[in-house]
């Protein structure tokens, strides 16, 4: 008889041209990854050939009972490291019947800031660290933590080794290995401040792919952590008190910034963030309040700052950006929760396109 994982390894290709393709969309609460998957003839890698799908946004919390299909229209598309072989992963927004796209669809005006000419010229580069927090699936308390009570204070945690300081290293790794071969620019890993915090980074990725590549990262994270029987926080503050929150900083650069005399450049695009910063804030993540306080590393929700090397700034310039005249900034504003459709597409067009 065939062990389960015999079955679930089946490779689909010794018997059949069909293929398996995942649809990935958001929920209604704009952080809820939801997927289910079709049957299609043979392989595909052009998502405009892939066919529109629907599903119950009832369900979702994205449409009334009485009128509850949306559609998905796939968007981008990736090798799947779960079922493997040709099969594939495919991100999707969502859309009315009538071709509108729903309230909830934040990719939608982001891919037009990105088309937008004046930001196609600049080859917006992005580097999205996305920190986040694994918890005990039954406690939503954190991986590592003893039950209901605190683990040694912050230090010797970050990029930490050993049984005592790194929790959960074996859903990290595999999710690093999962994404690259999804084809997810991934760039690295580490250990976070916070025992059973990590982070993964992504990048640099240009213009909308920033924002595809970060949320079907974040679905395989999921994945991987449901196999594992643990929970997936994105909240930026999970733990109150004297630990770190988790964010998810934005990493830029334009063309402009990345040539030289760039460092001028970099300091009229901060200068303009500056001035937008309350708007900027309002659509950086939920209860980001929790964890801007001016401590842990994070400057004041209400105030906005810039420094070379400063981790306590609102945006970080790096010493080899100042050194060599050019190069990136950190936004580290961002909350773990935020979506990088209207992170990264807010920045380019309060940087590029709007005019004080």
């Amino acid at each position: 008889m065939s062990l389960l994982t015999d079955l679930i390894n089946l490779n689909l290709s010794d018997s059949t041209e069909k293929v398996i393709a995942e649809y990935i969309w958001i929920g209604g609460s704009g952080m809820d990854l939801r997927s289910k998957g079709r049957t299609l003839s043979g392989p595909e890698n052009d998502p405009s050939k892939l066919p529109k799908w629907n599903y119950d946004g009832s369900s979702t919390g994205q449409a009334p009972g009485e009128d509850s299909e949306v559609i998905l229209y796939p968007q981008a598309i990736f090798p799947d490291p779960f079922r493997r072989g040709k099969n594939i992963l495919v991100m999707c927004d969502a859309y009315t019947p009538a071709g509108e796209p729903i309230p909830t669809n934040k990719r939608y005006n982001a891919a037009k800031i990105f088309s937008h000419p004046d930001v196609v010229a600049e080859e917006p580069w992005y580097g999205i660290e996305q920190e986040y927090t694994l918890l005990q699936k039954d406690t939503n308390w954190p991986i590592g933590w003893p039950i209901g009570g605190f683990p040694g204070p912050q230090g010797p945690y970050y990029c930490g080794i050993g049984a005592d300081k790194a929790f959960g290293r074996d859903i990290v790794n595999a999710h690093y290995k999962a994404c690259l071969y999804a084809g997810i620019n991934m760039s690295g890993i580490n250990g976070e401040v916070m025992p059973g915090q990590w982070e993964f980074q992504v990048g640099p990725s240009v213009g909308i792919s920033s924002g595809d590549q970060i949320w079907v990262a974040r679905y395989i994270l999921e994945r991987i952590a449901e196999i594992a029987g643990v929970v997936v926080s994105f909240d930026p503050k999970p733990i109150p008190g004297d630990w770190n929150g988790a964010g998810c900083h934005s990493n830029y650069s334009t063309k402009s910034m990345r040539s030289d005399g760039g460092f001028d450049v970099i300091k009229k695009a901060i200068e303009k963030l500056g001035l937008r910063h309350k708007e900027h804030i309002a659509a950086y993540g939920e209860g980001n309040e929790r964890r801007l306080t001016g401590r842990h590393e994070t400057a004041d929700i209400n105030t906005f700052s810039w420094g070379v090397a400063n981790r306590g700034a609102s945006i970080r310039v790096g010493r080899e950006t100042e050194r060599e005249g050019k190069g990136y900034f950190e936004d580290r504003r961002p909350a773990s929760n935020m979506d990088p459709y209207v992170v990264t597409s807010k920045i380019a067009e309060t940087t590029v396109l709007w005019k004080p």
